[in-house]
């Protein structure tokens, strides 16, 4: 059985393995704060359909309380440990929609239908301020099913990255953000290429860039706007050779290699 993977901008992904739908980190707004979505339009009411959704850390472009509350009646949602003690929002919107949540701290492995999905760490501040100081882990996952497919949120590269993933057949992976700067915890187009040729992974979606973008900074450092998939195509070429780089447009989709 295949598996598809397609990727609606920034972090959101839908990954459909083995009759499962995994929606990762939704985000369906055309405003953030004072980031807007610049390029890709809006995701289909179809991108909130799913059997599980995933959330790696409390950063409201990743934990976004308006996008969660279009989720069914009754979806099963999992948050790093302390996520709904962190954010009250949240505990509204899972109290309005009748969510199932589960709290899960790095290691913890548990099972949706056929899939079986395990917490990773992230390097990456978890925490969701000004909310206070309450720390909650950021966190990665690996969903196996047909495939092993490797989510890693947000993260910078750390020594144990591939011990603590394991074997995978497809990373989605962050190359950029949104902003002209990335600050500590994240990956880049250079980083991301490393952590591939790290991981080894049959293929790659590049994640996490050229979609939201400060308001009235589109002049400021654009190419970290543009070009990060590009980059991580042209470095995972030379780092990571084996592993074929899908780089996908907004809403397009893809069945990827998996190992026998």
């Amino acid at each position: 059985m295949s598996v598809r993977v397609t990727w609606w901008g920034h972090a959101t992904v839908t990954v459909e393995d083995s009759g499962v739908r995994v929606l990762t980190d939704p985000l369906f707004v055309r405003r953030l704060a004072h980031l807007r979505r610049r390029r890709g339009a809006l995701p289909p009411a179809e991108a909130a359909r799913a059997d599980l959704v995933l959330v790696s850390h409390l950063h409201a472009d990743h934990l976004h309380l308006a996008s969660l509350a279009r989720l069914a009646p009754g979806t099963r949602l999992v948050v790093p440990h302390g996520a709904t003690a962190a954010v009250p929002g949240l505990r509204r919107v899972v109290g309005a929609r009748q969510l199932h949540v589960t709290e899960v701290w790095p290691g913890e492995e548990f099972a949706v239908g056929t899939l079986t999905v395990r917490a990773v760490h992230a390097a990456h501040d978890g925490r969701r301020l000004p909310c206070g100081p309450r720390r909650v882990p950021a966190l990665g996952y690996v969903v196996r099913g047909a495939a092993r497919t490797y989510f890693a949120g947000d993260t910078g590269l750390f020594e144990e990255m591939a011990d603590e993933v394991g074997p995978c057949d497809v990373a989605l992976l962050p190359v950029g953000g949104w902003g002209p700067f990335l600050g500590h915890g994240h990956l880049d187009a250079r980083r991301a290429a490393v952590a591939a040729a790290r991981l080894a992974p049959c293929s790659a979606v590049p994640v996490h860039y050229g979609t939201y973008w400060p308001i009235g900074m589109d002049a400021v450092r654009p190419h970290e706007f543009h070009a990060p998939g590009e980059e991580f195509e042209r470095l995972a070429a030379r780092l990571a050779p084996d592993v074929v780089v899908h780089r996908l447009g907004h809403g397009e989709s893809v069945r990827p290699a998996v190992a026998r």
